[in-house]
């Protein structure tokens, strides 16, 4: 397969790409216009781009926005207490239907690559069992990496520790934590510790919720950031969410980023679901409840957008488009300067398979893996502005997905 008249990001004029045995054989500048075949698309002077990556959902909770009850509050807290009644009902086959179909949504969008957090806090791992076999079964559409979750805690749920062990033996790709959940700051010291150890074993990448609240002394980055620095292992560590960070001081910060740069961990935020969740405590002025994703890009540090949820007990919207949180997250984090508009993309793209340490299973050169996406717009401006979705995503080389534009008619003016 050719692919003609392609706008590549950061790369004068227009390109051809040539598709051969599922990966990219060559990227060519055009110099005249080329002959189409049967089996070539035309880009039409729109960007290509790698795949959209989603580094943060949960799948298993996806689509139980209202079961058995809705999240009055809009907090994080009563979602946990919303979903612990809902897991407790879920089946193999309930976690699979609903997951299944949120992954539809998210190809339809172009996203061929996924971090999904899974809930292991249940003794009978019910969730992981499902998405484990769900993560096979969907190998056509996506790519999926599993986290192990400890929703309730690793030290304060009951044979916490032993289940994020099983669920790595059962599968489970990446460690995962929530230190800011346990009972108290000894604990949540504790459960990093543990999960870092964990990590350290088996190979694991690591993706810890960390400090997803307004409180100003939650501060546990910090001690994910010193074991990931201590034990050189900061290509392989996220930290999610950290919207904590909106709150602390700037003298602290000051020092936090240090050992954050020392570190090289990596950053997820979601901001759509950070701005509905976070600032339920305050009256007026309201936080925005998000991590300082600008700052921390400034300082040369790798930070994603996440969707996180979609209509679960945590955020009741959602529809699979990462584009739609990245133009909300750029006015969340008053990034509509022009520079942030130039490489807003890699928010949803290089920044994300970063943090999933895709490495060279990602990217538009030679012998990479052939998936792409043909936008519907020739520019990182113009498809945030034109909420450009995929015209074509192409997956090892064949298409997985396109698209027909709405056409829009009007009547004739009378007279």
């Amino acid at each position: 397969m050719h692919i003609i008249n392609a706008r590549l990001r950061n790369r004068e004029g227009l390109h051809e790409l040539h598709l051969e045995n599922g990966l990219i054989a060559n990227i060519a500048r055009q110099t005249e216009a080329p002959s189409l075949g049967p089996e070539d698309l035309d880009a039409g002077g729109n960007l290509v781009v790698p795949p959209f990556v989603e580094p943060h959902i949960h799948l298993d909770a996806t689509l139980t926005a209202g079961e058995p009850r809705w999240n009055m509050s809009g907090t994080l807290f009563e979602g946990i207490e919303c979903w612990g009644e809902r897991k407790a009902t879920i089946t193999q086959e309930d976690t699979s239907t609903r997951a299944k179909k949120t992954i539809q949504a998210l190809a339809a969008h172009g996203i061929q690559h996924v971090r999904t957090h899974v809930d292991v806090t249940d003794p009978e791992l019910t969730a992981l069992k499902a998405m484990l076999e769900v993560r096979e079964q969907s190998r056509h559409l996506i790519d999926m990496q599993i986290v192990a979750f400890p929703q309730e805690g690793i030290e304060s749920y009951r044979n916490g520790r032993e289940l994020m062990e099983e669920a790595i033996r059962m599968g489970a790709d990446v460690v995962g934590g929530i230190p800011h959940f346990e009972y108290t700051r000894d604990q949540g010291v504790s459960s990093v510790k543990f999960l870092m150890d964990l990590a350290e074993r088996t190979g694991c990448l690591v993706d810890v919720h960390c400090d997803e609240t307004d409180d100003p002394h939650s501060r546990f980055l910090e001690v994910l950031a010193e074991e990931a620095r201590s034990r050189d292992m900061g290509a392989r560590v996220t930290a999610s969410h950290t919207t904590a960070m909106g709150s602390y001081d700037n003298a602290y910060c000051a020092k936090l980023f240090r050992l954050l740069g020392h570190s090289g961990i990596s950053f997820v935020s979601c901001p759509t679901e950070s701005i509905h969740l976070q600032g339920r405590f305050d009256t007026f002025p309201k936080r925005r409840g998000v991590t300082r994703v600008n700052e921390l890009l400034e300082a040369g540090m790798n930070v994603c957008f996440g969707q996180d949820s979609i209509v679960d007990p945590w955020y009741p919207l959602g529809n699979g488009n990462i584009l739609r949180v990245l133009e909300a997250g750029l006015h969340i984090c008053h990034m509509l300067g022009y520079r942030n508009l130039q490489s807003a993309l890699d928010l949803v793209t290089d920044n994300s398979a970063k943090a999933m340490a895709l490495g060279e299973r990602y990217g538009l050169e030679p012998g990479r893996p052939a998936n792409l996406l043909i936008l519907s717009a020739d520019s990182d401006y113009e498809v945030i502005r034109s909420q450009g979705l995929p015209l074509y995503s192409i997956r090892n080389g064949e298409v997985l997905m396109k698209r027909q534009m709405p056409v829009v008619e009007f009547a004739q003016q009378p007279g």
